[in-house]
């Protein structure tokens, strides 16, 4: 049993364990006797209550998630690196590598919304040159409650500010995303970040700490009070009480990243030989780095020197400097005796570095303050052993009640009900959102925000990068498993669209409390629909992230795991947009059209809510859909390609048309109603006169003539009950007015 100081003489082990002090970190009563008697023999001091705390958060730990984890898809050919280091890999060829990941930062950003979201942005790019990548994109996906109030539309406004502040300082373009708008978002917003980046596979670095004597250095901003213990606020139940916590919210500076990620990039690329490891402080700050690099080498422990920490703050505790979430800081495993060849890099981009630790021969992980051992556990404990929970899973009576009758519209004029439509703020337009971001900064962005996928270009070679988000939350609601499948599939159709083949996807898995069986039941049954979707497409899972406890006063969110995926394009003539080109093309919808109503948006808006059993879905057929549209492409058939999704096929032929300002005239054998069906697995595709016959041979059956572009601006639908006509100009001011309205 080692000796360990306490270093509040207030808080002594004694007091943590008889006022059960460390419930309020997050521990259960379960968990802190582990700690006292499986794992320490002792009782543990105020920090190493703090490390566990941090470190089993579900933030970290996964302790709630790891079983259902293990369902995913992870493997294929391409797969580089999957799911466990700071972000995936997969290889696009010519020994290059596509790096993505995605993050949450939902509760930070609901307690405050600006810095909130700049945090998470920084992260995520943290976690792409990490592993040696050089960040060349970002996407986001935001939920929000429908704005009613001064606070509703601050909020939204700030977490926009925020993303825009950070990537256009940082000269990381934000290329695209999502965002909608439900009440089940109110009080708890979702902001998720993905970061896409792009590597030499020879640069490839991982975040160990391996080999003894090998020193520990800490890299850039200063370690100061904000964000402390974030990774368990992450991890709580959100309520009321809880909506001004702002000590738990960190702090970002882009230019500080800037110059950390130059000086990283240059350490991977010229000084690879002297780096044993790297990887980036984010939840749980330096514990969480540290340890996790310690404990992913094997065998080994560390000694970190706290008094060589970097302090921005006086008299900081160790549990304060271990805890904080600071941003812009980096934790790197250099061989003994390249030190100064590693610092002086850092010195020359102006970054503070310095050696704070080293590894040693066992598996102990020791902080000293003051010439004191402050704490002293295994590393292993920390880092890997962390209790895993087998929740119990129960389907929810909303879903066991459900109606098998499909929601029927009732439509009396079909123009007037396409305008409401287009004015619905998750179907609107979100350019007075993303107009804000840079998306052209590394002038590589080929097909901007607003497409079906945004496009970057992969300089010196004949290929591009597709990159989406998506979700329906309303469909999980509906059916988790089956919406699982569905969100996957929707951004297959998004990156298919743009000319591009699915190489694989990131998540954000944001979920409500995993201990009421309920919501764990939509968490466990979504990775399972998410996993058969993935396995379908090849486009295995590579990294992700975990965000439990989106509730506010004990109501949950949608469940909303969030589905980045990026694909390859070879060949620069490929790329296709959602835009009709010209008049005189024909136009078709590729897939079938049903009765598809329950979780529509024309449910949601004619009715209030959301109910009944989700619309059938079928996977291969998916597929099957999926490959006539690439093969198409690929034979230089189409002129352009829409997904239909949210709000149906009328909503999606309208958004075809504005991008030119062109006109359709079109006939369908569909009643008015179906144009607003939310049938999956389906394209709108315009194609030339001289390219009709090799289209019709070769998609068949499956594609409907619809009628052709017009150059009139005007758009002509005559369905079989009634007929939508409405100039272009009117729909895409409805369309483009809806959102700046409400949030002004």
């Amino acid at each position: 049993m080692s000796s360990v100081g306490v270093q509040t003489a207030e808080i002594s082990p004694a007091d943590i364990e008889e006022q059960k002090l460390y419930r309020s970190l997050g521990l259960s009563d379960d968990e802190y006797q582990l700690i006292k008697n499986d794992i320490l023999g002792r009782l543990p001091n105020y920090t190493e209550v703090g490390l566990f705390s941090g470190m089993w958060s579900e933030h970290c730990s996964y302790k709630n998630s790891k079983p259902v984890l293990k369902k995913f898809f992870t493997t294929g050919p391409r797969v580089v690196k999957g799911p466990g280091e700071g972000a995936g890999i997969i290889d696009i060829g010519d020994g290059q590598g596509v790096v993505f990941k995605a993050e949450s930062h939902n509760h930070p950003s609901a307690v405050e919304p600006f810095q909130g979201a700049t945090t998470g942005v920084g992260g995520i790019l943290r976690d792409i040159f990490s592993m040696g990548a050089r960040p060349i994109a970002s996407l986001d996906s935001l939920r929000f409650g429908t704005p009613r109030t001064a606070a509703d539309r601050y909020l939204i406004s700030q977490v926009v500010a925020g993303i825009s502040a950070y990537g256009n300082c940082i000269g990381v373009p934000t290329v695209g995303g999502d965002m909608a708008f439900d009440d089940a978002y109110d009080h708890n917003p979702l902001v998720n970040v993905m970061s896409v980046g792009l590597m030499d596979l020879e640069n490839i670095q991982v975040g160990a700490a391996a080999g003894v004597g090998n020193s520990i250095i800490y890299v850039g901003a200063k370690t100061g009070r904000d964000g402390i213990n974030g990774a368990s606020f992450a991890s709580a139940q959100f309520d009321s009480e809880h909506e001004s916590q702002r000590s738990a919210v960190q702090v970002g500076d882009p230019f500080t990243e800037k110059l950390v990620m130059e000086a990283c990039l240059e350490i991977s690329e010229h000084h690879a030989d002297a780096l044993v490891g790297m990887q980036d402080m984010g939840a749980a700050g330096l514990v969480s780095s540290s340890a996790e690099m310690g404990s992913k080498a094997g065998g080994n422990g560390m000694v970190l020197d706290l008094d060589l920490v970097p302090q921005r703050e006086t008299n900081m505790t160790p549990f304060e400097m271990m805890l904080s979430e600071s941003q812009e800081r980096m934790l790197l495993c250099v061989k003994s005796g390249r030190e100064d060849e590693v610092l002086a890099v850092f010195d020359e981009y102006g970054v503070e570095a310095v050696v704070i630790g080293h590894v040693t021969d066992n598996d102990s992980y020791q902080l000293v303050h003051h010439g004191q051992v402050v704490a002293d556990v295994p590393v292993d404990a920390l880092a890997s052993q962390a209790p895993v929970y087998h929740r119990e899973s129960k389907v929810p009576a909303r879903i066991e009640q459900a109606s098998k009758q499909q929601f029927v519209p009732e439509i009396s004029s079909a123009t007037e009900v396409l305008k409401q439509m287009l004015a619905q703020l998750t179907i609107a337009s979100k350019e007075s959102v993303y107009e804000t971001y840079d998306s052209q900064v590394q002038t590589n962005t080929l097909v901007k925000p607003g497409s079906d996928a945004a496009v970057v270009r992969i300089r010196h070679h004949d290929k591009a990068l597709a990159m989406t988000t998506d979700v329906n939350g309303r469909y999980l609601y509906l059916n988790p498993r089956i919406g699982g499948q569905m969100a996957v599939a929707e951004a297959a159709r998004n990156i298919v669209a743009s000319g591009a083949i699915p190489l694989g996807i990131t998540d954000c898995l944001n979920f409500g409390n995993p201990e009421k069986p309920e919501q764990f039941y939509e968490l466990d049954q979504a990775v399972q629909g998410m996993s058969e979707a993935c396995e379908k497409f090849a486009t295995p899972v590579i990294s992700g992230n975990v965000s439990l406890n989106n509730e506010f006063d004990d109501v949950p969110i949608y469940p909303t795991p969030m589905v980045g995926m990026v694909g390859l394009i070879q060949g620069l003539e490929h790329i296709t947009t959602q835009d009709f080109k010209q008049a005189g093309d024909f136009v078709y919808v590729i897939g079938q059209t049903h009765q598809d109503f329950n979780g529509s948006e024309i449910q949601k808006l004619q009715t209030g809510e959301i109910s009944g059993q989700l619309f059938d879905f079928d996977l291969d057929y998916e597929v099957k859909i999926q490959n006539f549209v690439t093969q198409a492409i690929q034979n230089k058939l189409l002129q352009s390609a829409h997904d239909v999704s949210e709000g149906g096929l009328i909503v999606a032929i309208a958004e075809a048309t504005f991008g030119n300002r062109l006109g359709v005239d079109l006939t369908s054998k569909l009643s008015v109603s179906q144009f607003f069906a939310e049938t999956q697995s389906r394209f709108v595709v315009s194609v030339s006169p001289e390219n009709q016959v090799a289209f019709k041979q070769l998609v068949g059956a499956h594609a409907t003539y619809l009628g052709r572009v017009t150059d009139d601006a005007h758009l002509q639908v005559k369905a079989q009950d009634g007929a939508f006509d409405l100039s272009v100009t009117e729909a895409l001011d409805i369309w483009k007015g809806a959102l700046p309205c409400s949030l002004n």
